[in-house]
């Protein structure tokens, strides 16, 4: 996660609705609304966050990036229709091989290349980490990602938040779906650790746990279109000693 003005996680997998071959792609639109913290002022406003997301595969691995738009409604200066986005290139080890790995729990092995940046804190991070695959039944996909975040931000210097120190980061992320009667939902979404580190200024930089799982209802059975919750814990959230513990309304139009 990012060391002080993130919205989302470093990577929250590829939540496709099916298993996609190569050259496959997928693209939603999320729409998200909840009183979400202002860890700062240690407030909460009802919130509006936009997110546009794409994942695509090729013949050596994967794509993924995602644009969250946000407004709390609040001239505060903080989430003032600010925006945060991510991008990442997979590289499957496997693929690369041309076969392997056909039985066992571990379904692949990869190498992952990060970016993220961030608009009123002037947030550049570059990650860089491998990931495992795993083959459980049920999943659609179920990663553990082990990643080195470095910030390239300007700090203070731009007008933006200080400048962190290296982290270490860990997350989960997956999608299980199933049926309930004759209804299909799914579960997806990540958790992940950030360790602690130090910014510019000398001041600690406290350890971060983000969960953001979903829960989704195919309203229209394949149409492209989803209704459900986004439940959002967040320790330590954006380097301060505040923690979330939210509800967030969630409809996704997928296409």
């Amino acid at each position: 996660m990012t060391v002080r003005y993130g919205l989302r996680a470093l990577l929250t997998g590829l939540p496709l609705a099916v298993a996609p071959g190569a050259g496959q792609a997928q693209t939603e639109m999320h729409f998200q609304y909840g009183s979400l913290t202002n860890p700062f002022a240690e407030t909460s406003t009802g919130t509006v966050v936009v997110t546009f997301q794409h994942a695509s595969f090729w013949k050596s691995g994967d794509h993924f990036f995602f644009i969250d738009v946000i407004d709390d409604g609040v001239d505060d200066g903080f989430n003032d229709i600010d925006f945060y986005g991510e991008l990442y290139s997979n590289i499957s080890l496997t693929k690369l091989r041309g076969g392997g790995l056909e039985t066992g729990p571990v379904a692949d092995l990869g190498v992952i290349f990060g970016f993220a940046a961030g608009g009123d804190a002037n947030f550049m991070q570059q990650l860089t980490g491998a990931r495992i695959s795993w083959r459980i039944p049920g999943f659609v996909f179920l990663n553990t990602d082990f990643m080195g975040a470095v910030d390239y931000s300007g700090g203070l210097d731009s007008g933006g938040a200080p400048k962190a120190g290296n982290r270490f980061v860990f997350d989960i992320n997956g999608l299980l779906p199933f049926n309930l009667g004759s209804q299909s939902l799914s579960i997806t979404g990540h958790a992940e650790y950030a360790s602690p580190t130090t910014d510019e200024l000398g001041s600690d930089v406290p350890f971060s746990i983000l969960a953001q799982p979903q829960l989704r209802w195919d309203i229209g059975e394949q149409n492209g279109y989803f209704l459900g919750i986004e439940y959002q814990y967040w320790r330590n959230k954006l380097g301060t000693d505040v923690d979330e513990n939210i509800v967030q309304l969630l409809v996704v139009w997928q296409f």
